[in-house]
């Protein structure tokens, strides 16, 4: 078969190249000749990778990008600047230990008092820029306000009302507020006043370029509150629903004075150094068991939850 197939080829040959010879002859003119172009003149240096070679080792891609003639762009890390809100808190406020005020004819009630007077002096400049942004400020209605937006983003906080906390509290106190209580029920109310809240402290620091400035004003508050939280198993965690406690708190509110839609927001809080600590947080853990096989009841068995072995330390 092969054999026909390659006889009836040759003779089509033949006919064809005698047709051409025969039509030169009569037109009296000479056809071009043939060009024949070589298809591979050069080596590839950039070779796709074979199928099923994916992972097997790890190749330079950019070098072989190089070395094919193909440019590659370069990739900047770029990170976003957020000019919201601050990034910490400038010349934070120091409570006086306890909360009192000590006597001026003592040297420790001396050094106080002049602290003091720095200190309100520093703050009225920063209210008077404060106020040529917003006309309507005013330390008294302000304290009230700053109660308000801390009560407003507590209660946001424990129903897991996200849009709300963030229009309350700023992008530097988001994160420390909602870290860790993703399996957590919080339950906090705030129950009463015992002093009115007041401002103790305020500035006007400016941050990336002159003018851009931002206004940080400190609140005492004296409350009584309660807070109690439970894992994700109810279990009680931190605090009691029943029993209210005394809690003295200065908080920090923050506003982009630029921005004429901005608005004052809860930045964060100071925790003087003579603060009592913090009840401790009973973790829930689990107590091995025995193993059980399906048709098993841990019942049935009367098993005794062994106890820990005695250590015995040596200072």
């Amino acid at each position: 078969m092969a054999t026909c197939v390659r006889r009836t080829l040759v003779a089509l040959h033949r006919a064809t190249c005698s047709g051409l010879k025969s039509a030169e002859a009569s037109l009296d003119m000479q056809l071009p000749v043939p060009l024949f172009l070589p298809v591979r003149t050069k080596r590839r240096f950039f070779i796709p990778p074979a199928v099923g070679s994916k992972g097997s080792k790890t190749q330079n891609v950019e070098a072989k990008a190089r070395a094919a003639g193909v440019v590659v762009r370069q990739e900047y890390m770029e990170r976003p600047i957020n000019i919201s809100c601050t990034a910490g808190i400038f010349d934070p406020y120091v409570p006086p230990e306890g909360d009192a005020r000590l006597s001026t004819l003592s040297k420790e009630g001396l050094k106080q008092r002049a602290e003091q007077i720095r200190q309100s002096a520093a703050s009225q400049l920063a209210i008077r820029k404060i106020k040529d942004h917003d006309s309507d400020f005013s330390t008294k209605a302000f304290a009230q306000q700053a109660q308000e937006i801390f009560v407003e983003a507590h209660n946001a906080l424990a129903q897991f009302n996200k849009e709300k906390l963030h229009s309350l509290v700023t992008e530097r106190c988001y994160p420390e507020m909602t870290r860790g209580n993703r399996y957590k029920t919080i339950h906090w109310t705030f129950v009463e006043s015992l002093e009115p809240p007041r401002v103790v402290h305020a500035r006007c620091p400016e941050m990336v370029s002159k003018g851009n400035l931002y206004g940080q004003v400190t609140v005492r508050m004296h409350s009584k509150q309660t807070l109690a939280i439970y894992d994700r198993f109810g279990r009680l965690m931190v605090g009691s629903e029943e029993h209210p406690k005394d809690v003295l708190e200065y908080l920090i509110i923050e506003r982009h004075l630029v921005n004429p839609y901005g608005r004052w927001r809860l930045h964060g809080k100071i925790v003087p150094s003579w603060a009592p600590a913090k009840d401790p947080v009973i973790k829930t853990v689990m107590i091995p068991g025995p193993d059980l096989k399906p048709w098993e009841e841990s019942d049935a068995l009367n098993y005794e939850v062994p106890k820990p072995a005695a250590v015995q330390w040596y200072k």
